[in-house]
């Protein structure tokens, strides 16, 4: 896997509302390359709120996100969030294709198939992901992390669904991630398949 440009991202002060009702205030935290960070605490803590923030998906009310060198813009990472954004009238490997497309312009037929090989798909890249199962479908969408290799993951809740197979394969993939210098934020109810270096603890405000 190829290492990435060194970057940190920096989150100073952050607070979120929606709906009129303030769901965190003053998040701060500073990730080096190379760093995971888990984002732990109860439903409606804003967990999820806080990726959507960092993917750009939403404003925040106030406070500053930054990744350095400065001019690194928040556009080089994945977003993984609850939805898998598989297509169900269309096979795994033509989801896949489309997804490779849409992050580098082409499709290679070559990476796809390693990205299914690599979650224990590779016997149904030709299968209507219509008849996957829960998990199937999570290791799916969790291949596309594969498809174009960016700095900085955003993953909400991805061992969801996964069973002991799913998740050795998303921990060995983060690993690698981690050691190549990227970074990740995941948001978890669950124990994730590598360490943390970071532990955010959120609470309903």
């Amino acid at each position: 896997m190829r290492r990435f440009r060194q970057i940190t991202l920096e989150v100073d002060a952050l607070g979120c509302v929606r709906g009129g009702r303030d769901i965190f205030t003053g998040i701060s935290f500073s990730l080096q390359p190379g760093q995971l960070l888990a984002v732990t605490g109860p439903n409606g803590a804003g967990k999820s709120s806080l990726l959507r923030i960092l993917a750009g998906l939403l404003r925040p009310a106030s406070g500053r996100i930054s990744l350095t060198p400065d001019g690194e813009e928040l556009s080089p990472m994945h977003y993984f969030g609850h939805l898998d954004g598989l297509k169900d009238a269309m096979s795994l490997r033509e989801n896949l294709a489309f997804w490779g497309l849409l992050y580098s312009g082409r499709a290679n037929m070559e990476a796809v198939a390693e990205a299914a090989d690599r979650f224990g798909l590779g016997h149904a890249l030709d299968l209507p992901v219509a008849v996957f199962s829960a998990g199937q479908r999570r290791r799916a969408g969790l291949a596309r992390l594969t498809l174009s290799p960016r700095p900085l993951w955003l993953l909400d809740e991805p061992t969801s669904a996964l069973d002991r197979q799913g998740e050795g394969a998303l921990g060995t993939l983060m690993s690698e991630h981690l050691g190549a210098g990227g970074t990740i934020v995941a948001a978890t109810h669950l124990t994730l398949p590598v360490a943390a270096d970071l532990t955010l603890e959120m609470a309903p405000e």
